[in-house]
């Protein structure tokens, strides 16, 4: 996991057998609901794969970004302007960023 203030960058959010060697989804969860309640906001940068949005209450966004590919400016523009509009509404608000492994996008 990367961390600064408002940043965290973490590999998926997993369930099942991969939760023994990724982040099992119900302690990321935990641990944002404990940390950052109400100020969080997850992007998804797999195109491979998905999740139940319920997990982080619905402040889930799900940019398709191919493993081990450059993103389409598209996709980045989307992303960043996202990023901007949620970070500026609120001091206190963080973004938790992951693809697969957590740092290949």
């Amino acid at each position: 996991v990367f961390s600064t203030d408002r940043i965290i960058a973490m590999s998926f959010p997993s369930s099942g057998k991969q939760s023994f060697y990724r982040n099992p989804i119900e302690e990321v969860a935990r641990f944002l609901d404990t940390k950052h309640a109400d100020h969080y906001k997850v992007y998804n940068l797999c195109s491979e794969k998905g999740y139940d949005p319920k997990y982080f209450h619905y402040r889930v966004e799900r940019i398709f970004i191919d493993d081990h590919n450059v993103p389409a400016l598209q996709e980045m523009l989307k992303f960043t302007a996202s990023v901007r509009e949620w970070m500026s509404q609120d001091e206190k608000n963080i973004i938790a960023i992951h693809c697969k492994g957590g740092k290949g996008r």
